[in-house]
């Protein structure tokens, strides 16, 4: 009988006691339990409808329930506090805004704190913002939007949910981009903006498509481009703003989903390997489509240097339009 070598013994060793680590164990059997999903928005926002589809055909994927937890407010800081301090085990997770990982950090130190103590899993969904003018302005394409807020300095003024939004930036970035006078006029919420771009009251907004759709199809604004190429059928009749006169001009809104710091790079693994799976789904998709968002699975690596490329883009547009939050 052949013997085993002690060097082969010593591995065989090692392998068993790694194998029988907490982290080990805890990889190879998880998910065991339902999977909080913390959507730091409120129920029943473009956001939740995402988190919602998206958790269903994951928890199909795994075995195992994902339960959405609504944490809004607060710029998301409290849904990301709420992760990032939670066990590192992957039974609860964050369903980010690419706001909420990027935009917030820049602006606050809460935000910057709690980013760093979250671990990427995987993007899942990319979608355009749509920029949509008052029908009572002279407006119905890009050109025509630069050419008349050139001809009208300052009398333009967009509106958005609030300062630091992505709305804001977004309307920052054209500024530049176009040397144009425009103004922005915070709000507190999309809707309040939209009341008051129907009735003329401001001139334009960037938004997401499903809170824009009914008064799009109303006839009450008027969408005249989006910041991003689409493969969504919801965008297709849309031009994209960098192919129509603003070279250069791009921006996306994505959700990801991000894990608590330290947990086991096999759990990461595990969620990211059903989400990659998710790319594949039809039906998922189809649903996500009719929202106006591209279902966009990507790896936790891919994901990383995603939310650093956007860090330096918005960084740039927050200084160069010297953005504070008082």
């Amino acid at each position: 009988m052949r013997r085993s070598s002690p060097f082969r013994t010593m591995l065989a060793g090692l392998a068993a006691v790694l194998l029988s680590t907490p982290a080990f164990a805890q990889a190879d059997a998880y998910p065991a339990k339902p999977i909080k999903l913390v959507v730091p928005f409120a129920a029943g926002g473009p956001a939740d409808v995402v988190a919602r589809e998206v958790g269903l055909a994951l928890g199909k994927a795994l075995g195992q329930p994902f339960v959405v937890d609504n944490l809004g407010g607060g710029a998301g800081l409290p849904a990301m506090n709420a992760v990032s301090r939670a066990a590192p085990d992957g039974y609860t997770l964050l369903f980010a805004a690419s706001g909420n990982v990027v935009v917030q950090p820049l602006l606050t130190k809460g935000g910057a704190d709690a980013v760093k103590r979250l671990e990427p899993v995987g993007m899942v969904s990319t979608s355009p913002h749509v920029l949509v003018v008052s029908t009572k302005l002279p407006v119905h394409s890009i050109k025509d939007l630069v050419a008349y807020a050139k001809a009208n300095p300052g009398a333009v003024n967009f509106g958005s949910a609030g300062v630091g939004g992505l709305a804001h930036l977004g309307m920052e970035q054209l500024k530049t981009a176009a040397q144009i006078d425009i103004r922005h006029i915070p709000y507190k919420g999309t809707s309040l903006v939209l009341n008051d771009l129907a009735s003329g009251e401001v001139q334009g907004l960037f938004s997401s498509f499903p809170s824009l759709k009914a008064l799009i199809d109303k006839g009450a604004i008027r969408a005249i481009g989006i910041t991003a190429p689409s493969t969504s059928p919801s965008l297709k009749d849309y031009p994209v703003i960098a192919a129509s006169g603003l070279p250069g001009f791009q921006y996306t809104t994505w959700y990801a989903i991000y894990a608590t710091a330290g947990t086991p790079a096999a759990v990461i693994q595990r969620l990211n390997d059903a989400l990659t799976k998710l790319a594949n789904d039809k039906t998922l998709r189809e649903r996500l489509d009719a929202q106006g968002v591209d279902l966009h699975v990507s790896s936790a690596r891919a994901l990383a240097d995603h939310a650093r490329r956007e860090t330096a883009q918005w960084e740039k547009v927050i200084r160069t339009a010297n953005i504070t939050l008082n």
